[in-house]
């Protein structure tokens, strides 16, 4: 079978004022994604929005938390998607000197390794989208690609037969991963607290909270919310 993975970043940045970093994917089979696009634009348009209406945590509010919490039900009922994220905390007090050869762009392929690692089975095949975020793009894929084939032994391509880029406008299932991302850092930074005049960020957050805990990590295989919370050596 083969599988489409939309991949999405949240303070992914060494020096962006974050002590916390979340990794997500949402995925589904490749052959549902066209009925998935249908359903969620029909969504936006019962909630008055145009059918090209970009999904994204930074435009979650009071006014419009309806529509994004017919999409948190819309995506917990849906058999065919699901989401693993990996929220890593403690990301300001790394010693990349000890442990990572000094590089941070090492830490963050180990930690894209373990997003999607519990994802892919040797039996299927996967394209994996990653949501352009700046011009190094190209280059992280290109080894993100080698990290994945190399350790689950897919020399020659014939699981992971794509790695590639998308701009998250194109991809609705993209846009949710974001939507879910969003949530997940805004809870594990502490946001609600700071940030009361958002009360539709808030509510989401609660929604979720909900539909599963967020405050721990979930059985390595659970298959529709999957989480892991990375924390560093003491």
């Amino acid at each position: 079978m083969l599988y489409t993975v939309f991949c999405d970043e949240s303070c992914h940045l060494q020096k962006d004022n974050s002590s916390v970093m979340v990794l997500g994917a949402m995925y589904c089979l490749s052959e549902k994604r066209k009925q998935i696009y249908s359903d969620i634009r029909a969504i936006k348009e019962k909630h008055g929005l145009n059918s090209h209406f970009e999904i994204k945590w930074t435009k979650v509010s009071e006014s419009k938390i309806e529509f994004y919490l017919e999409l948190l039900d819309y995506f917990w009922t849906n058999s065919d998607l699901h989401y693993r994220g990996l929220v890593a905390t403690g990301k300001d007090k790394l010693n990349h000197a000890k442990y990572n050869n000094d590089d941070y762009d090492l830490w963050y392929y180990k930690m894209y390794f373990r997003t999607l690692d519990p994802i892919i089975r040797q039996e299927n095949e996967y394209h994996i989208l990653v949501d352009i975020k700046d011009t190094k793009g190209g280059k992280r894929i290109q080894k993100l690609k080698e990290v994945m084939c190399n350790n689950i032994y897919d020399f020659n391509g014939e699981v992971i037969t794509h790695i590639g880029q998308i701009n998250s406008a194109e991809s609705e299932i993209l846009q949710l991963a974001d939507l879910l991302n969003g949530a997940l850092a805004y809870h594990y930074r502490n946001l609600e607290m700071k940030d009361m005049a958002n009360k539709g960020k808030i509510e989401f957050v609660k929604a979720l909270q909900k539909k599963r805990n967020i405050d721990k990590s979930t059985a390595r295989y659970e298959s529709k919310l999957n989480l892991f919370i990375w924390e560093p050596r003491k």
